[in-house]
């Protein structure tokens, strides 16, 4: 079974953010990065389906140069090969519009069963890429996946619902699916395996290769300003007989405070 697995490269959760000058997205200069959390998962679940079921596992990524730190990571852990999307043109692509319509460019030459992504990425979350690259291959999708069984011409798969409940769907392949965090517990590289990557495949990707303008990748969203939200505090003295207060104080928590 081929798999094509989507990996974003996000700034590690222990970085120090700083807003940038022009107040539209934070200061990438001193920021160190990391695979978003769940496209790790999603990793992780294709390895495991590749080792029951044999094929190929190809991660395809969006980003410039940096992004190759984490490509290297997936195929030290095993994945095939891999697909860099390296190009500004590229780059200037921000919401998830844009950005499924970069990748499925780049995948319709592509041979696979399977396309799985993380659930969201720990920057945007904007949980949507998945969803519209589906919708731009022509392809059946699940999402909030939790567990994943591959049979003849199909994918079982186990969604997450709400208050605890599931749900099993079974969709045609190829087809697409977004991965819930802990669905498997993630591996890490060996050695051998850092040793193999260095002889693994990262095909770079031109915008012109795939006769994509920048025209066609415009973002249809636009960042006004980014900020820190601003604490502040509130203080209210109710007053009246103890019965007056109590219900007032009560109205106050179920209504606004909205904690009953």
């Amino acid at each position: 079974m081929n798999i094509i697995v989507c990996l974003k490269q996000v700034p590690k959760k222990d970085s120090i953010f700083r807003i940038g000058a022009d107040q539209k997205w934070i200061d990438e200069r001193d920021l160190s990065y990391e695979m978003s959390e769940a496209d790790a998962y999603a990793l992780e679940e294709a390895l495991r389906q590749k080792e029951r079921n044999g094929g190929e596992v190809v991660v395809i990524s969006l980003g410039p140069e940096r992004v190759r730190q984490s490509i290297k990571e997936a195929l030290a852990k095993g994945a095939d090969r891999a697909i860099h999307l390296n190009d500004p043109i590229f780059d200037a692509a921000t919401d998830p519009s844009a950005i499924a319509r970069a990748l499925a460019a780049a995948l319709k030459s592509e041979s696979y069963d399977l396309i799985v992504t993380g659930l969201q990425s720990d920057d945007w979350g904007f949980a949507q890429v998945g969803l519209i690259l589906a919708e731009e291959l022509g392809l059946p999708s699940a999402t909030i996946v939790m567990e994943v069984q591959p049979e003849t011409g199909a994918v079982k798969v186990k969604r997450e619902l709400e208050s605890g409940w599931f749900q099993w769907v079974t969709l045609p392949m190829p087809a697409l699916l977004t991965i819930q965090s802990g669905i498997n517990q993630l591996r890490y590289a060996t050695l051998k395996g850092i040793m193999a990557a260095k002889k693994k495949e990262i095909r770079e990707v031109k915008a012109a290769d795939l006769g994509v303008t920048a025209a066609e990748l415009s973002s249809g969203q636009v960042i006004e300003r980014v900020y820190f939200p601003e604490k502040t505090k509130h203080t209210e003295i109710l007053e009246g007989k103890p019965a007056e207060v109590a219900q007032k104080l009560l109205e106050k928590l179920r209504f606004e405070a909205r904690v009953l």
